[in-house]
This record gives structure tokens, C-alpha cells and sequence, in this order.
């Protein structure tokens, strides 16, 4: 058992192992399953053996801090600590100066007279980067690991500690880094009862009931993984948000949770609800332009940074699905983010304000068009504060959409971009979903809002149009359960999108062979195999959900499973059912967003406009999403669509079979515990890929009236059977069953 596993238990058990129990553990086997549950993560530091043992322990052999021991320079040697003496078999001893050759020196130049002296040219990396140099200090040789802060130091020791994690040289060492993006920042999407919303991993972590007289040592190591991946914010509850988040009760809870994570360079931030006046103190109106309103707010703040300091700032949904917002009083998205950004201003705080707003009028335009139409007229009249946090896609977190067009299209505008490390529409905690080639797909999109080159990473990190607030926000994918996330692959989801917030262009693929490496094995026998089956397994999903285009064919409310068959009804607006997004028809199917439909191609620049709606020119794997298509329209490969839209179903459960005998190959390089639960749920993906396939083809078939092609198998239950199923209490932690009582055949 480890140190980092014991500083995870309560008091009373630590001191049960300070007597032994953990030799019984290990002697029992208990203890390498324990350590091997998924708790550690990325971090798991363990030993180094051959040749790469004797080249760290000559690069390693003293660590020399920098510095005054405060919070975070500790909270960087303790980590330091941790990962080089479970890596080397061994303590590295202190030292206030370099006195042998491999010694470690970590700190700023504020803090250390030798780093000064160096001139490592630190102002290149800015408030939050570090360089990691290989020098000569009193003649011996050192490496060196410093920032222009504390946390930057911290950045780069957990830099350092990769390397070796995942057997790189680090005897001649120059790294400069800095993150491109100055807001790096997990949604959680956590309600004040412990449920989570499109959460697949447990109960919230924050343990409201238990704070602030309790602190779980588990917010410590949530603090540590989110610094090794350089996030450096929390919106601690959900959207959908409660106004008693900003009662005093609750801001001293957040005032502890806060004090656990400034070390670790990470600010809290709160969701508000747009109308907590009229909640918490029953003022008459939530109107921006109301004197006593903006009182009220100025009031709030003042309070909220009384009790948090270093306090972030506000994210906010309003007019969307529900939550109120300025429209009801007649102002625009901009009157009403302005109000939240001057009571913030003084305080240096930010408002991240969502552009997921729409109307369910049964007569509104089409889903898609409507952020862009409300929000592209108000470029330029936001407060320098203000963020607009677009989705990736015009829609909603789809297996694949085109780039939301409010990228580029703001000049004048701060954006950010909000992607989904969850997998709400994604096969949730069960299917092995990779979404780092999602999130760069997206990244490197070219917008060509200032021609050719005119990617969405440069939009997000400034370098486009010059703004000074960048960031990206993932709505996190963490829980109560021991392993995090809901499993061990959806991990990687958490690690890649830290990676590619710090540095948006870098390597999806890279990034996940660096997380195998620090998760599994550094052996290439199964690095290589498994990075391909991440590589592949979102391109799967896409093939047995929505192929070709086609998005939002899952199961009313859950989301989990198929319903290209959802109609809307009483208590369904057409934009929240299936048939809206796919117009399937005897003649063909797609949405006709050209000239001649929506004319939503109109919203991007005019050589990606022209791109989308040509039939002909059109990316295939968007072609629905832009055009109608007849079923018998020829693809480039010289199928038919009806024909090749089926083939994207079986290519899709295909793939998954593939990365099960992939994954079936490898146990003699994983651990059993991890092999198992790994095995078990790719077992689970391919009778839900499966169950996607049939249930699909049935409801197309009943459409478009078209005879199977050959090689493709008939469902093996009518298509009644699969419009009854669906799976009760999917979804939404703590909702109930959102389908009736079903006594048919379960058809995966």
C-alpha cells in the first residue's frame, strides 16, 4: 500500500495500517486489488525497473526547494516526494543547496536567489508556465524547475514527473511552457442534494452535509489531478442552478472547499440563477435595469468575495430550457450578462454566459440558428468580463456536429468553448468512448472567419482577434465512485480535455498514449493496441448512433439507447424529438439546412458555407445534418445512401467487436481487477451497439420501404418491440423511470 493510499483514509483507519494491516492486506492480495481500483488515476507513480531505474536515479538524487515553504511550494515538494520515491524504490533527502550532480532545484526566481542568477528567460511563460532546464549549478549539473509563481512551478514538477512516468529522457532537459488558454475549468453539473445531473459516476463529491466542519481527503487528490493537467477552475454546482448556493450557509461550505484548492491553483466559481433577488430576498423583479437589483447583486458579491477571496466568478443559463433570463423583461443576452459583469468588475471576476438559449415554440426556426441569430447582432456590446461560452456544435453535445458558427463570427467578443467530458449522448458510464478526437476535430476546424487558418483553437485562445479572457469548460465527468468517473477508460475523457485546454493544438493521440502509460504499462504491447482502440472507438459510436450526419436520435429523456421514432407530443416540443433532426420520408431523409431549407449554412463564412451546401462537396460524415437526401442518392463510394447508412450501422457494432478481442488479447499486461471491469463493459457497448443497429434499421426500413442490402441481417425483433423498450431511471441521477412498465423482450 502506498503513502498516497494511506493519506486517503480516515484517521482511525490510518492508524489501523500504522499497525499492520497493510502487511495483511498485501499478504491477502486485498491490497494490489485496492491499488489498482482506479482511485490514483494518472498519478500512480509506480516503480521504474531496468535501465530507465539507473538513468532517474542519476537525474534525481536530491531535491533542493526554492523558496519559502508556503502553501503551494509545499504542496509542490510533497508531490515531488510522492512520485520520485514511488517511482525510484527510494526518499530523495533535502537539501538547501545543489550539492550533488542530479540534483532537483524547484521554485521562482522571487524566491530564489540561484533560479534568478539563471536567466531561464521566464517572461515568456507568463503568471502560470514554467521551464524545465537542464543546468550547471556550482559546477554540477541540475535540473531546474521554475515559474514566475508558485503554481507554475507546480505545473512543471507534475511536467517533470511525466516524463519519467511515461520513460522519457530527462538527463538534457529544455521545456518552456505556457497555457494558451487563461481559463481552464470543470462544469460540475452537481445539485446541492448529492444528485448529478448527467452524471454516470455516483453521488457529487461535494458532500454538502459534512462541510465545512469535515474536509474528505478525496477533494485533495481531485485538487492534485486537476493540477497535473493544468485545470484551473471549478464551477462547483449546476446550471440548472438553486438560488440557496448563495445563502451564507452555503458560502462557508464553499469558503472551505476553496481553501482546500487555492493551493493547487484552482478558484471555485458558482452557477446563478438568474432570478436569486426575487428567490432569497423576494425583491418584486430580477430586472438588470432595476436600481434595487443591481444593489441587491453588488450586495451579494461583496458578501461571496467576504468569504472567498480569490473568488472566480459567476456561469449562468438563462432564457433556456426553463431558466428565467433578461427576455422576460424585454433586454437582450448582453443587458443581462453586463449586470452580473460590473458587480464583478472590482473584484477582478468574470461571468461565463451560456449561449445555449432557444425557444420550444412549435413555430420557431430551425434549433440550430437560434444562438446564433440572438447573440451575433450583440458582438461588441459585452463587458470586457463577459465570456460567451459556446457549445462545440449548434446543438447539443451530438456524437458529431459542425462547429458552432458563433465561432469567429464575435470579433469584438470574448468566447470560450463548452465541450461534454460526460457522455450524456455517448453511451455514458459503460461504453469505452475516447472524446480527445471529438474535442480536436472541433479545435481544428477552420472557421475561415479571417480566411484560410482561421481554426476554432485560435478563436478560443485569442490569437485570432487578440482577447485577453480565453478558456474552454468541460462539464465534468466525476463522481462518488471509487474510480472516479464510472470507469477506468472514462478517465482519459477528464485527462484529455486538461491536455488540449492547456494547449489546444496539441495531439489527441499523443495525449492518450501519455495516459495509458501513466494509467496501465509503458510496455508497447499494449500501449499501441490500446491507443488504437481509443483512437477508433468514437468514430464506432458515431457509426451505431448517428451516421452520416444524423443527430439526436437517442431515447426521450435518458438519452440511453435509441428512439429515431421519438415524435414530439403534448409534453414533447418538436426540437426535443427525434423525427425533427432526421425528416425521414419515403423520398429520403436529412435536414435541408441549404438556401432552399433553413439556411443555416448562411450562418458560416462564406468558402465553409459554400462547402456545406453542395451535396456534392458536403463532408459525408455531416451529409445529413445539411441536406435531404433521397434514399437511392449515390454516395462517392458508389453505394446508394439507404444502402451505405446501414453499412455505417454494422461498421459501427464491427468496431466494437474489434476493440473486444483487442482488449480480450492484453491481460497479461493489466491488472485483473481492471482487466475485468474493462472486459465486462465492452461486452455491455457491443449488445448496445447491437441493440442501436437493429432497432435503427427496423424504423428506416419501415420508412423508406427499401429492401435490406445484401449482407445486411434483418432486426430480430418487429419494430414495435423496440419503440416499447427503454430503460427506466437512465439519465439522470435521482430522476425517476422515464418510460411506462415494459413486459416485452429486451432487445440488447
Amino acid at each position: 500500500m502506498t503513502h498516497l493510499d494511506n493519506t486517503l483514509r480516515p484517521r482511525s483507519v490510518r492508524a489501523a495500517l500504522a499497525l499492520g494491516v497493510t502487511a495483511l492486506l498485501i499478504v491477502s492480495g486485498l491490497g494490489t486489488a485496492r491499488a489498482a481500483d482506479g482511485y490514483r488515476l494518472w498519478l500512480r507513480y509506480v516503480p521504474v525497473h531496468g535501465h530507465w531505474l539507473e538513468r532517474y536515479r542519476q537525474a534525481a538524487t536530491e531535491l533542493v526547494p526554492g523558496g519559502p515553504a508556503q502553501p503551494t511550494l509545499r504542496d509542490t515538494q510533497a508531490e515531488l516526494e510522492r512520485g520520485l520515491s514511488g517511482m525510484l524504490g527510494r526518499a530523495l533527502p533535502l537539501a538547501h543547496r545543489v550539492t550533488t550532480n542530479g540534483a532537483i532545484l524547484f521554485g521562482t526566481p522571487r524566491g530564489s536567489a540561484v533560479i534568478r542568477s539563471l536567466r531561464l528567460g521566464l517572461a515568456r511563460v507568463g503568471s502560470q508556465g514554467y521551464v524545465i532546464r537542464t543546468v550547471r549549478v556550482d559546477g554540477r549539473r541540475a535540473t531546474v524547475i521554475a515559474g514566475n509563481s508558485d503554481i507554475g512551478v507546480l505545473y512543471g514538477a507534475f511536467r517533470f514527473l511525466r516524463l519519467m512516468q511515461t520513460r522519457r529522457a530527462v538527463r538534457s532537459l529544455d521545456i518552456v511552457s505556457r497555457p494558451k488558454l487563461r481559463f481552464r475549468i470543470l462544469d460540475f453539473w452537481d445539485n446541492l442534494n448529492g444528485t448529478v445531473e448527467r452524471g454516470y459516476a455516483g453521488s457529487s463529491i461535494w458532500k454538502w452535509n459534512e462541510l465545512p466542519q469535515y474536509l474528505s481527503p478525496r477533494y485533495t487528490a481531485f485538487a492534485r489531478a486537476c493540477a497535473s493537467i493544468g485545470i484551473n477552475g471549478v464551477v462547483l454546482n449546476n446550471v440548472n442552478a438553486t438560488p440557496y448556493i448563495l445563502t451564507p450557509l452555503y458560502l462557508g461550505k464553499i469558503a472551505a472547499l476553496a481553501a482546500v484548492l487555492r493551493p493547487y491553483g484552482i478558484r471555485v466559481y458558482l452557477s446563478v440563477p438568474f432570478n436569486a433577488p426575487m428567490t432569497i430576498s423576494h425583491l418584486k423583479t430580477a430586472n438588470p435595469l432595476d436600481p434595487a437589483v443591481r444593489a441587491w447583486w453588488r450586495a451579494k458579491v461583496a458578501q461571496i468575495y467576504h468569504y472567498v477571496p480569490n473568488f472566480g466568478g459567476f456561469l449562468a443559463k438563462a432564457d433556456s430550457e426553463g431558466e428565467p433570463g433578461p427576455a422576460q423583461y424585454g433586454l437582450t443576452q448582453a443587458q443581462g450578462a453586463n449586470l452580473f459583469a460590473r458587480v464583478l468588475a472590482p473584484y477582478g471576476g468574470i461571468v461565463m454566459w451560456r449561449t445555449f438559449v432557444y425557444s420550444t415554440n412549435p413555430h420557431s426556426e430551425d434549433r440550430v440558428m437560434q444562438a446564433y441569430d440572438i447573440f451575433k447582432p450583440l458582438d461588441g456590446k459585452f463587458d470586457a468580463n463577459v465570456i460567451l461560452q459556446n457549445k462545440n456544435g449548434p446543438l447539443d453535445f451530438q456524437p458529431r456536429e459542425p462547429f458552432n458558427p458563433l465561432f469567429g463570427a464575435m470579433p469584438k467578443t470574448n468566447e470560450m468553448m463548452e465541450v461534454e467530458i460526460t457522455k450524456e449522448y455517448l453511451g455514458q458510464q459503460t461504453s469505452l468512448v475516447y472524446l480527445g478526437t471529438l474535442y480536436e476535430e472541433v479545435l481544428r476546424s477552420d472557421t475561415w472567419a479571417r480566411g484560410r487558418g482561421s481554426s476554432v483553437a485560435r478563436v478560443i485562445d485569442g490569437s485570432l482577434y487578440g482577447e485577453r479572457d480565453t478558456g474552454m469548460a468541460g462539464v465534468a465527468n466525476i463522481g462518488s465512485d471509487r474510480n472516479w468517473c464510472g470507469s477506468i477508460f472514462n478517465q482519459s475523457n477528464w485527462y484529455v480535455f486538461g491536455r488540449l485546454a492547456w494547449n489546444p493544438n496539441a495531439s489527441a493521440r499523443a495525449i492518450a498514449a501519455d495516459w495509458v502509460r501513466m494509467t496501465f504499462t509503458n510496455n508497447p504491447a499494449f500501449v499501441r493496441p490500446v491507443v488504437h482502440m481509443m483512437m477508433i472507438s468514437r468514430e464506432a459510436v458515431v457509426d451505431y448512433m448517428d451516421p452520416l450526419g444524423l443527430a439526436s436520435q437517442m431515447a426521450a429523456g435518458t438519452h440511453f439507447g435509441p428512439g429515431p421514432w421519438v415524435h414530439p407530443g403534448p409534453h414533447m416540443p418538436p426540437d426535443w424529438s427525434s423525427t425533427y433532426y432526421s425528416r425521414a420520408n419515403a423520398e429520403g431523409i436529412g435536414f435541408n439546412r441549404t438556401a432552399t431549407g433553413s439556411d443555416a449554412v448562411s450562418q458560416y463564412a462564406p468558402h465553409v458555407a459554400a462547402k456545406f451546401a453542395s451535396l456534392r462537396r458536403c463532408p459525408q460524415d455531416l451529409l445529413l445534418w445539411f441536406h435531404h437526401v433521397p434514399w437511392t442518392y449515390r454516395m462517392r463510394s458508389g453505394r446508394t445512401l439507404w444502402d451505405s447508412l446501414l453499412r455505417h450501422y454494422q461498421r459501427g457494432v464491427d468496431t466494437v467487436k474489434h476493440m473486444r478481442r483487442i482488449w480480450a488479447g492484453l491481460s497479461r499486461y493489466v491488472d485483473p481487477q481492471r482487466f475485468r471491469m474493462t472486459a465486462a463493459f465492452l461486452a455491455s457497448q457491443q449488445l448496445n451497439a447491437e441493440w442501436w443497429r437493429d432497432a435503427s434499421i427496423a424504423y428506416w426500413e419501415s420508412i423508406s420501404h427499401l429492401p435490406l442490402p445484401p449482407g445486411i441481417a434483418p432486426p430480430p425483433f418487429p419494430l414495435k418491440d423496440y419503440e416499447a423498450f427503454c430503460v427506466p431511471y437512465a439519465g439522470i441521477s435521482g430522476a425517476g423511470p422515464a418510460c411506462p412498465p415494459y413486459n416485452g423482450p429486451v432487445p440488447y
